[in-house]
């Protein structure tokens, strides 16, 4: 159906909006095509999806990497030159950045689903350099920004940006013929390298700034040292993963998820739900902290301490924290730069408690005795609360990205 005073210009006419349309469409059709696979692991009668490749690889692939580049994109080349006092990306950066991106993964799709592999590689190479045109354009505000501009964050995400595009040099491989062993590659990288990193950093500039706004009397923190020693800790997580550190991993563990739920004591969790627009941010933040509690259990059940929590602590992290941050971030990136009130209405509200649930039941669908209750059954009801959350929630604000501002201004 037509949006009523849509066109080329407006959709065009900033960053943010085509790049969060596609993180829009992608936060639906990744999950779609799980929990296709779901159902037909859980429900008698439905076969399971032939797809070209395991289906775990696709499902990484398009979570790690496929979803949320579309919405770093829309919120770094937003703030980037404001942060820096750059000058904006140029149109015709972000738009044929947005259509390798949304070209390469309609590729990938395709050939996911009639069985083509080479299909699928050539997909995912035409998405990677969509990824490249989007972080050249980064690159050049961060180089054009005035000698005087403070770069410590901006510094941080381009060193987190190439590391993404290292794991997704690793799943091309794996998918085209490399070995399982490449996927694990991407995969770790994926989380440990790039999302967690990229979010953390986002998180530690923003949260403060935005409490600061609409809190009386606030005081930010905002040390940088938590936010190098939270960094390391990730990335020693993840080299630890690569390397078979195994009996080590427990360490940058514990210091994450101190660090995490530090920030959120010092932060005010509490403070926050007067606004709920702030709030989210601040419980997606929490599930950073949950999810490496869990994730240090998990690994002190490796070394024969308690029993192993499966899956829970990437899923904990994944959907509470970067699908939580990231549905929190884009509405708020929304609401502002279409010349809205910033406001987080009750359906938005109701729709971010549903995706929360989302991460609950993924959680307690890997956690004993919960996990031999529910089964396959548990799996399919997170995947089904994620598209009950993402999915109105698109259906309202892909719209906005149609049509001119609000109040009239350019943008």
């Amino acid at each position: 159906m037509p949006v009523e005073g849509a066109s080329w210009r407006a959709f065009t006419a900033a960053p943010h909006r085509v790049m969060m349309l596609g993180g829009a469409v992608q936060v639906v059709a990744t999950m779609l095509l799980w929990t296709a696979e779901l159902a037909g692991r859980a429900l008698p009668g439905l076969p399971p999806l032939a797809l070209a490749l395991p289906p775990a690889w696709a499902h990484a692939f398009l979570m790690l990497y496929g979803t949320f580049t579309f919405y770093l994109f829309g919120f770094l080349m937003t703030t980037y030159p404001r942060w820096m006092g750059g000058p904006p990306v140029p149109r015709t950066r972000y738009v044929a950045a947005f259509l390798l991106l949304a070209g390469g993964m309609a590729a990938l799709y395709v050939g996911l689903l009639v069985g083509e592999r080479p299909l699928v590689v050539a997909g995912g190479a035409v998405f990677l350099s969509g990824f490249g045109a989007g972080v050249r354009a980064l690159w050049a505000v961060y180089r054009a920004a005035p000698a005087s501009a403070d770069r410590f964050y901006e510094t941080i995400l381009n060193g987190v940006l190439l590391l993404a595009g290292g794991g997704m040099l690793a799943w091309l491989a794996a998918a085209g013929g490399a070995g399982a062993a490449w996927a694990r590659v991407s995969v770790e990288i994926g989380l440990w390298w790039f999302l967690l990193p990229l979010l953390v950093t986002v998180g530690h500039r923003m949260i403060p700034f935005f409490s600061e706004c609409v809190l009386e009397g606030y005081r930010p923190w905002r040390p940088r040292w938590t936010l190098v020693a939270m960094l390391a800790a990730s990335l020693a997580r993840g080299w630890l993963a690569l390397a078979g550190g195994t009996r080590w991993m427990w360490l940058p563990d514990l210091a994450l998820a101190a660090l995490a739920l530090a920030h959120s004591a010092r932060w005010g969790l509490a403070r926050s739900f007067s606004v709920r627009l702030l709030a989210v941010l601040h419980v997606a933040w929490l599930w950073l902290g949950i999810g490496m509690v869990l994730q240090l259990l998990h690994d002190l059940a490796i070394l024969g301490f308690g029993p192993p929590l499966g899956r829970a602590p990437l899923h904990a992290l994944g959907v509470g924290f970067v699908a939580g941050m990231t549905m929190a971030m884009a509405t708020r990136v929304t609401l502002g730069h279409s010349g809205r009130p910033l406001v987080m209405d009750r359906l938005n509200w109701a729709l971010f408690w549903v995706l929360m649930a989302a991460a609950a039941v993924r959680v307690a669908a890997e956690l004993p005795p919960a996990a031999a209750a529910l089964g396959a059954g548990g799996l399919l009801a997170a995947a089904l609360l994620w598209l009950s959350a993402f999915g109105p929630w698109a259906a309202r604000l892909l719209p906005i990205y149609l049509r001119p501002r609000a109040d009239g201004r350019p943008g």
